[in-house]
């Protein structure tokens, strides 16, 4: 089963080239699990969501997983799912939430297998090593503070797992490359991958990496001497090297 990764981005037309995969694997009909941290608005996030999955997918059940701030994750809140959601908002609540538990949930996830996407921080939160925000490096800006995620130095905290390489998100949007570039360049993540708003990379079990959606997908890789990272771009259709 793929791993679905969504790099943000809320275009309608958009929807079904990113979710498509995702909600058909979780099967016609298929109740599909919307982890969300619940800043006093989960109701309103789930409904967003529910919206657009029941578009692009009409038979699906869309149940909300609301996670309080400050509160973990509970697996056994996975029982009777047929695909599981995480995600977007403040990303260092969502690997708070799911740090405490994350072998649980990613053995739950593989063994069954059980379908997963993740939707901006949720995608980052799908790496063994998650980019959970900053925007300094050393004291050193190298994105805008705005999408620092209430950080100021870059901070890389233990994922899911389900995927080997750093995720970043809303690359072209929010100026992130920049900052996953950075990371790897310092050696805290030895690959990594920036994605577009409105960008797919569907991640195999066999570790293929395919690009869907209308944005770009960065690949940026260590390259000695040491400090030094290579940059790739690629688009719908193409694969991601091994």
């Amino acid at each position: 089963m793929a791993v679905h990764l969504i790099g943000g981005g809320w275009d309608e037309d958009v929807a079904p080239l990113l979710y498509g995969p995702f909600l058909a694997e979780a099967g016609r009909g298929g109740v599909v699990g919307c982890l969300l941290i619940d800043e006093g608005d989960g109701d309103e996030q789930f409904a967003r969501y529910d919206a657009v999955f029941r578009r692009v997918a009409p038979q699906c059940r869309p149940v909300p997983l609301l996670v309080p701030v400050g509160s973990v994750f509970e697996p056994r809140a996975l029982a009777g799912l047929d695909g599981l959601l995480v995600g977007g908002g403040l990303t260092p609540a969502y690997q708070d939430a799911l740090g405490p538990v994350a072998a649980v949930v990613a053995r739950a996830i593989t063994e069954r297998p059980l379908p997963f996407a993740g939707f901006s921080a949720g995608a980052v939160v799908a790496a063994r090593r998650a980019l959970v925000g900053g925007w300094l490096d050393r004291g050193v800006p190298v994105c805008p503070d705005d999408a620092a995620e209430d950080l100021e130095e870059i901070e890389l905290r233990d994922g899911l797992g389900l995927v080997p390489h750093t995720v970043e998100v809303h690359a072209a949007q929010w100026g992130t490359l920049t900052r996953l570039v950075a990371a790897v360049a310092r050696g805290d993540a030895s690959r990594g991958v920036a994605l577009d708003e409105n960008t797919l990379l569907t991640v195999e079990s066999d570790g293929r990496a395919v690009v869907g959606g209308v944005g770009q997908a960065h690949l940026v890789r260590g390259a000695g001497p040491a400090g030094s990272v290579t940059v790739r771009a690629f688009r719908a259709g193409e694969t991601l090297p091994a």
